[in-house]
């Protein structure tokens, strides 16, 4: 077997050698090689035999050859089996390629999940009480951050980071406990008026806490999750945020019924506990900022007798 052959026999393609018949006759004659001899081509980076015509339709431009007499083999120092060194040339180019983006995309996510929280943050650190707006999925986001990044976004100590988590934490648990229970009591309900042969008020109405197999209209304005939360969620407006709140209002019952695909009557119940929902967030942060305002002028009035009774010393 041979290793090593005269760099003179090796030579690239190129647009005047589109076929094995045009490049042999020349480069036999020019290299030492006589017409009559039996000579054959082989790649130069993996030693595979060229024998069909059709491999010169797909090879890259300046692949290089080896010519070579009867008998002779060649045998590359880095063997890659088939003929397809190109191909895996490529291949590994474009897995590459589809890693990093990959990798980009998982960048590009964490990068904006990141930004998610810390706005939320912002929100808290200019104002406590607009806690009350946040979606469950937004105070979820505010728990599950490292206690000492919170702190830092909010300018809290680790002790109060991690007690407004504890306590975020517990609020939605008691929320998840709340649909439990009515889910249970509807289900017992039900249950009852089977057993006494009653026709059930609301005639398929979806107890079950499910969203397998089911179809929401990705046309609308709503984002996927928003829609699945409102059909499949038990009180799904205690799960959503204040701004998706209000844009279930502002649609309408008509609206929001050939969206989630419901009869009106049922429609119109949700945006009702929507809008009761909403309502009472909207009282409690009145409410806290009633009191912060209260607190500030009862702190001001401190402030003012102390150091008038400083004066009068």
């Amino acid at each position: 077997m041979i290793s090593e052959l005269d760099t003179e026999l090796r030579f690239p393609t190129s647009q005047y050698y589109s076929s094995q018949k045009s490049m042999l006759p020349p480069r036999c004659e020019s290299l030492g090689f006589e017409s009559t001899t039996p000579v054959s081509v082989v790649l130069e980076e993996d030693g595979t035999i060229v024998e069909d015509e059709a491999y010169f339709l797909c090879l890259p431009a300046n692949t290089k050859f080896m010519l070579l007499h009867e008998k002779e083999k060649w045998a590359p120092t880095a063997k890659i089996d088939g003929g397809t060194a190109w191909l895996t040339r490529e291949s590994r180019v474009l897995d590459a390629d589809t890693v990093d983006s990959v990798l980009a995309n998982e960048g590009d996510s964490a990068f904006s999940s990141t930004e998610a929280w810390r706005d939320l943050a912002s929100k808290l650190k200019q104002d406590l009480a607009s806690i009350i707006l946040f979606s469950e999925s937004e105070l979820q986001s505010l728990v599950d951050v490292p206690c000492c990044e919170l702190a830092a976004a909010l300018g809290f100590g680790e002790g109060q980071a991690q007690a407004l988590q504890d306590t975020l934490q517990r609020v939605l648990d008691r929320r998840e406990e709340e649909r439990q229970s009515k889910e249970l009591l509807q289900l017992y309900l039900k249950t009852m008026e089977r057993d006494s042969g009653q026709i059930p008020s609301q005639e398929g109405e979806d107890i079950a806490d499910e969203t397998d197999g089911m179809e929401v209209d990705s046309s609308s304005q709503f984002s996927p999750r928003t829609l699945m939360v409102l059909k499949g969620k038990t009180s799904p407006e205690t799960r959503l945020s204040n701004e998706e709140l209000q844009m279930v209002i502002k649609e309408g019952a008509d609206t929001m019924a050939a969206v989630l695909g419901w009869d009106v009557e049922k429609t119109s119940i949700l945006l009702q506990a929507c809008d009761d929902e909403l309502n009472k967030r909207l009282e409690q942060v009145q409410a806290m900022q009633s009191l912060r305002t209260h607190s500030q002028q009862a702190s001001t009035i401190t402030e003012g007798d102390e150091i008038e009774a400083k004066r009068k010393k």
